[in-house]
């Protein structure tokens, strides 16, 4: 928690205090789709990516609708955020971010 150095006490929530959430990003590597369910049967429900290291994980949270339509071919490499890795060094929270920049 970020807190503003000169002001007073206020319980509750206060515009005086800032949560910081820090986070890394990556690039992995998409090597399958995973149907979507409910909501998003019929469409991607995660994407299926592979880190560096040779880890396999999905990613489900960031693709809007249209990209649920139309996702990542498999082979591109996508850019990833998250906020730690698990003890079994799988990433915490992973969200699909954009295409990565080979530039």
């Amino acid at each position: 928690m970020l807190h503003v150095a000169d002001a007073l006490h206020a319980p509750g929530r206060s515009e005086a205090l800032l949560k910081l959430k820090p986070h890394l990003d990556a690039e992995a590597v998409v090597v399958g789709h995973r149907a979507g369910t409910g909501k998003y049967r019929g469409l991607v429900g995660a994407l299926e990516v592979e880190s560096s290291p040779g880890r396999r994980f999905f990613i489900g949270s960031g693709l809007s609708d249209s990209m649920r339509r139309a996702p990542p071919a498999i082979g591109t490499t996508i850019t990833y955020r998250y906020r730690e890795l698990t003890p079994s060094g799988l990433p915490r929270f992973a969200t699909y971010l954009r295409p990565h920049d080979d530039s």
